[in-house]
């Protein structure tokens, strides 16, 4: 068995194999899209759509153990089909939805103009996202004057045929990531007894729970003393501390805010623990249901995204644009760190809470600049990760040498 809490230079494929059977408890991973993202030839290789390295992520996960992994939204399927050709089963698929994605979609009117060789005329000159000014030093000051330069311009259809598709594109503005939810096969008859025997097969549920705190209240009636002394027929209290029911929609701070937009400030009732619900006239789609709410619900107001995990953007200072931002800030990502594809490191964080138990072992088989490493050690668990590409095993080093120098002076 490999040591833990270390990772490693090599083959993820050739990696696992020096790990035993039946020994990890969880595996969170980020592997290539298969895009070819940047020219990047790490992001082409096929290995996502590998069966041979999914059922090596079968072997050594204990039974019930869960397996994360992140997608791209042209190739998550074929991803997924492979890890389900290997053996898991899939549980679900989770979304990160974000609101920083830039769009990569070519203008057809231009590009007809182009075609025909004619020049088209500037109609206007605008403040687009133009190159980084070299003197900007990546705080919020001045950040307009520095960092947007009038350097995009708005131009006319030169020719008829152009004219017809103007505002016609190519690609959506990207905004989500899909993640697949898998889990190794259990290997006791009941979710309870491969509980007891592996440690593995659950979700942790209420480590994940979606806080509600703030202005999110619910009402409440209040006692005889509190009317006497607040002349109040209802009042109000914090809204259960347990938090919401972790969905399978995860935002991060901006996609939470354009939600919230749109949909506006909304409230709901308080149900008290034990009422009756699906009582009524039968009419119901599936025939006239009962049952009793086993515990409080919530009575509170607020924009949609109170139901969902939102990852936050940290240190706003030290980000350039918010809605051309990296999806995780520069002070985050550490300095030197060029891997162009970091993940927040409250979002992996998150998901390693929930598919891993106390004290258990995290692997991730892609783990690039080493988030995965920090978000287990700031949250106490175990992990082993292989990185091929030296550059990127090098800033993970690094990063993961810097984190616990600073948990060692706090």
């Amino acid at each position: 068995m490999l040591p833990i809490n270390k990772i490693y230079n090599m083959d993820c494929l050739e990696g696992m194999k020096l790990i035993d059977d039946n020994s990890i408890d969880s595996i969170v991973t980020d592997p290539p899209y298969e895009l070819g993202f940047m020219g990047k030839k790490w992001d082409s290789t096929g290995i996502a759509y590998n069966v041979e390295l999914w059922q090596e992520a079968l072997r050594v996960l204990k039974p019930g153990g869960h397996l994360l992994a992140f997608g791209g939204t042209r190739t998550y399927h074929r991803m997924a089909c492979a890890i389900e050709d290997a053996g898991f089963e899939i549980r679900d698929q989770m979304q990160w939805i974000y609101g920083s994605g830039f769009p990569k979609s070519m203008d057809i009117s231009k590009a007809i103009d182009k075609k025909f060789g004619a020049k088209r005329e500037v109609i206007k000159t605008v403040k687009g996202m133009g190159k980084q000014n070299p003197e900007w030093n990546g705080t919020a000051k001045g950040r307009k004057e520095n960092y947007y330069k009038p350097e995009y311009q708005l131009t006319a259809s030169a020719t008829p045929e152009a004219k017809q598709w103007d505002g016609w594109g190519t690609a959506l503005k990207p905004a989500n990531e899909p993640i697949v939810v898998a889990r190794k096969p259990l290997s006791e008859k009941t979710i309870a007894e491969n509980v007891l025997k592996w440690g593995t097969g659950g979700l942790n549920i209420d480590e994940c729970r979606v806080e509600s705190g703030g202005e999110h209240k619910r009402a409440y009636q209040p006692t005889n003393h509190e009317r006497g002394v607040y002349g109040k027929q209802t009042a109000f209290q914090p809204s259960n501390k347990e938090g919401r029911f972790p969905a399978n929609v995860i935002l991060d701070e901006e996609a939470g805010q354009l939600l919230d937009e749109q949909t506006g400030i909304l409230k709901s009732g308080l149900l008290k623990a034990g009422h009756p619900y699906g009582l009524g006239d039968g009419q119901n789609v599936y025939g006239k249901l009962t049952g009793y709410t086993k515990q409080d619900t919530h009575g509170d107001s607020g924009g949609a995204s109170r139901f969902f995990f939102n990852v936050e953007q940290d240190d706003l200072e030290d980000l350039i644009p918010f809605f051309y931002c990296a999806k995780a800030s520069k002070k985050e990502r550490g300095e030197g760190n060029t891997h162009p594809t970091v993940k927040p490191l409250k979002l992996i964080s998150y998901l390693i809470t929930l598919v891993t138990p106390p004290n258990g072992i995290c692997l991730d088989i892609f783990e690039g600049s080493g988030t995965h490493a920090l978000a287990c050690i700031e949250n106490g668990f175990k992990y082993i990760g292989f990185e091929l590409d030296k550059h990127y095993f090098d800033i993970a080093t690094k990063r993961i040498s810097n984190h616990t120098e600073q948990l060692k002076i706090i």
